[in-house]
């Protein structure tokens, strides 16, 4: 199941949105251009679990900034590209809906929250974490939550024949969820090289189910 696109219009131009994905992949390409130091760059700038804990500053920079610093980077083409595409389809809606001001706090904290997720699932890890994953599941919960109904053409593939079909986004979604569940059950959180933070995926998700409708309240205005 491979989503594309939605049939779910906005009403602004998703500038936050485009930004980070722009953002996303000029950092992606920088750091492809330095291939020699492309672990190194990782293991210094990645968010790994054990200082984030501990924050045991033996980097060249705090534990603290790793938890941005890896949000925007990534291990590979498909990595970065399939977390743009997710950014993309449903970005824009959130942004969209909340104000282009409150989604680049509420992307950066789902990132925030889901380095932690993983952290706490694996304490003792020492492997670093990238990646934009876990700021888009928290997205991706938010969009459940506010559009559960918006219709998503996604791609079915069935053997050697690929359908289109248009799905409800709680179908999607859900069966996202469904595969971070069962994969973060079978690997316990532990991310290997070249493994995935199944847990970011799902505490960034759970903070965009949770959080999003904190997001959505206005302020009133004040009388004269």
């Amino acid at each position: 199941m491979f989503p594309y696109k939605d049939e779910n219009p906005t009403r602004t131009i998703p500038f936050v949105t485009i930004s980070l994905i722009v953002i996303n992949i000029t950092v992606f390409l920088i750091h492809l251009s330095n291939s020699s130091e492309f672990n190194r760059i990782i293991f210094s700038y990645g968010a790994t679990p054990a200082y984030l804990l501990s924050l045991d500053s033996i980097r060249p920079v705090h534990p603290l900034l790793t938890l941005f610093t890896s949000m925007f980077m990534h291990g590979g083409l498909l990595h970065i590209a399939s977390n743009m595409l997710y950014l993309w389809i449903f970005g824009n809606n959130i942004e969209d809906r909340i104000g282009h001001f409150k989604f680049i706090f509420f992307y950066l904290l789902g990132g925030i929250v889901a380095a932690y997720a993983h952290s706490i699932s694996d304490p003792s890890s020492v492997i670093p974490m990238i990646g934009a994953s876990g700021a888009v599941s928290g997205v991706l919960g938010a969009y459940l939550l506010l559009f559960p109904y918006a219709k998503v053409h996604t791609l079915i593939f069935l053997g050697f024949f690929v359908q289109v079909i248009r799905l409800p986004a709680f179908i999607v979604i859900g069966f996202w969820v469904v595969i971070q569940l069962i994969n973060g059950m079978l690997s316990k959180g532990v991310v290997d090289n070249g493994g995935v933070a199944w847990f970011a995926h799902i505490g960034g998700f759970l903070f965009g189910i949770i959080s999003i409708k904190i997001f959505l309240i206005k302020r009133g205005r004040r009388g004269r």
